[in-house]
């Protein structure tokens, strides 16, 4: 697949998405929602366990969500202010969100497991799609990360209070959100933002990139599917209904033939045979 923002390959299991918007590689509307549309049909396909997001610009991942975008619909919304109304019940129901909140949904809750290739710099939007990734795998080098929306008047809008919150804590999501801090990658990871910072050189970290989504990839994929699940779900569960969530999670892996299988191999001391999700 491929348009003007974005290109899918695939490799075997593991399916590539390239976002690209130059000269300046932001994001934007029709850019998420691309990207969405993307990911819906990755979703769809059996033979897709891993989905690895990155950049086109060789020191970009995604710059940020575009500025221009953003402040035209400030001033339109102060154009056009009303009060506001309550809305009727039939509007109340909660619709599958589209474009960039979509896609930051689907990225979470797809049994793939998504990664992050975060090869340059990543703010704001760029930084809050890579939160939504199940890892963020991040170049080392003089790049650039952080959430620095509050200096521009408004807050991280896509996510990045509610996902920085959960993965740092309460106070380090206020320290670094209320003062726009922008940080390098090793400090990303010394921060828990990060899963791993890789090799500088571009083509090294694509390598190393490639070498860990096939190790995902070689595991089975109902079992990280549902791995996911349980951590994911359960993450915002008491802790006896995530007991509980994790133990359906892994009742049904228990009448996978890939279980039954791997579980007798290992027990017999034969090596494990290949994954067929099923």
């Amino acid at each position: 697949m491929n348009d003007s923002y974005v290109d899918v390959t695939q490799d075997g299991y593991v399916a590539t998405i390239t976002l690209s918007n130059p000269p300046r590689h932001t994001i934007n509307a029709a850019g998420a929602e691309a990207l969405l549309v993307a990911l819906e049909s990755l979703d769809a396909q059996s033979d897709v366990r891993i989905v690895v997001l990155t950049g086109g610009s060789e020191d970009i991942f995604v710059r940020h969500y575009e500025v221009d975008e953003l402040a035209t619909s400030a001033e339109r919304q102060i154009r056009e202010s009303r009060p506001s109304r309550l809305r009727s019940p039939e509007n109340r129901e909660r619709k599958r969100p589209r474009g960039l909140r979509g896609a930051m949904d689907l990225l979470e809750s797809m049994d793939a497991i998504t990664i992050a290739a975060i090869n340059g710099t990543a703010m704001g939007g760029g930084l809050e799609l890579a939160l939504a990734c199940d890892f963020r795998l991040s170049r080392s080098g003089d790049f650039r990360l952080g959430l620095p929306e509050t200096g521009v008047g408004i807050l991280p809008g896509g996510g990045g209070t509610q996902r920085f919150a959960r993965l740092l804590g309460v106070a380090k999501a206020l320290d670094l959100i209320l003062h726009g801090t922008v940080f390098t990658p090793e400090t990303a990871h010394e921060l828990g933002i990060a899963s791993r910072v890789l090799s500088t050189d571009l083509t090294s970290y694509r390598n190393e990139v490639a070498e860990f989504a096939d190790t995902l990839a070689k595991r089975a994929p109902r079992a990280l599917a549902n791995a996911k699940r349980a951590i994911r779900e359960g993450v915002d569960l008491p802790l006896q209904k995530g007991l509980q969530r994790e133990a359906e999670l892994f009742g049904e892996l228990m009448r996978t033939e890939d279980a039954a299988k791997a579980l007798r191999a290992a027990f017999e001391g034969r090596p494990i045979p290949g994954f067929k999700g099923r």
